[in-house]
């Protein structure tokens, strides 16, 4: 049974990453790895890369979007599951985890739809933010809103489904636990915070690390079918911007180095985030 899978990972994961050696040429598409024509150029494209007049910019919004992301979304799914877990009717508890479900399975092109739809000049959003004494325009052309935009948007859509992890930890706690602190007197809160909380901490710090991790990641998809020209201050990633250069200007060779470098970076967050937490909770992924 785990062939299959290991097979998929090693021929879709593994085995395309011998196709970073292009970051250190001067790579033309049709043109084999190795053999005549073939031009090395060591770190030019690194070089380049970060010496870009557009790197500081788009490494900002980065960091900006993925700290707001942590700020406001990592704490929501842990909320859902609590308070989903102390719903008593099953029934309403299943149509509960269900609705906060539905959003994910969503396509990125109709979230970013109707999340335009919403904020343009006459979307709901903004006649809402108009009836209320703010003078809204077309929130999609707001680079000072976009931000926002994306946070929330990324939130709804993924809290329900990042919410089932939490909830299966949850349900793994021993019920007597709850009970002898029944006994004891203590009421929900204090089940909550002595009991279901701690149960949690190891994943919660594992998951915290995963973020940090991912801190020069964002949506890229979400992030193109959201922005546009007007929107760059603000939306422009680093994955937006390897898309530009990479697929569109067709420079693989400076996207693939683009792309090595971020993820030599992630690797390093990820290992200091670790160090930290193993450290100063005890708990980490190694």
């Amino acid at each position: 049974m785990m062939a299959i899978p290991l097979i998929l990972i090693f021929l879709f994961s593994y085995l395309p990453m011998f196709g970073i050696i292009i970051a250190f040429q001067d790579y033309v598409a049709g043109r084999p790895f190795f053999g005549e024509g073939v031009t090395w150029v060591g770190l030019k494209w690194f070089r380049e890369f970060v010496g870009s007049f557009y790197f500081p910019r788009i490494l900002r919004n980065t960091i900006v979007l993925n700290v707001m992301q942590l700020c406001f979304g990592f704490c929501v799914p842990i909320l859902f599951a609590l308070l989903v877990n102390e719903i008593r009717l099953r029934k309403f508890k299943k149509i509960t985890q269900t609705v906060s479900y539905l959003p994910y399975f969503l396509s990125a092109v109709v979230v970013a739809g109707m999340v335009i739809s919403f904020i343009e000049n006459d979307g709901i959003i903004t006649q809402m933010l108009r009836a209320i004494g703010f003078e809204a325009k077309s929130l999609n052309a707001n680079p000072g809103a976009f931000p926002w935009i994306y946070t929330l948007t990324t939130i709804w859509q993924g809290f329900g489904w990042s919410s089932i992890i939490y909830l299966s930890t949850i349900s793994a706690i021993d019920p007597g636990l709850y009970e002898a602190a029944s006994v004891d007197g203590a009421g929900r809160i204090r089940k909550i915070w002595h009991i279901t909380i701690p149960a949690m901490l190891p994943l919660i710090i594992i998951q915290l690390i995963m973020s940090i991790g991912n801190m020069l990641a964002a949506n890229t998809d979400l992030i193109l079918l959201l922005y546009n020209s007007s929107t760059y201050k603000t939306a422009d990633v680093i994955g937006t911007y390897v898309y530009r250069e990479t697929l569109m200007g067709g420079r693989y060779s400076y996207g693939t180095a683009s792309g090595l470098l971020m993820s030599i970076m992630s690797f390093v967050l990820t290992y200091m985030a670790n160090a930290v937490c193993r450290k100063k909770t005890e708990y980490s992924m190694w």
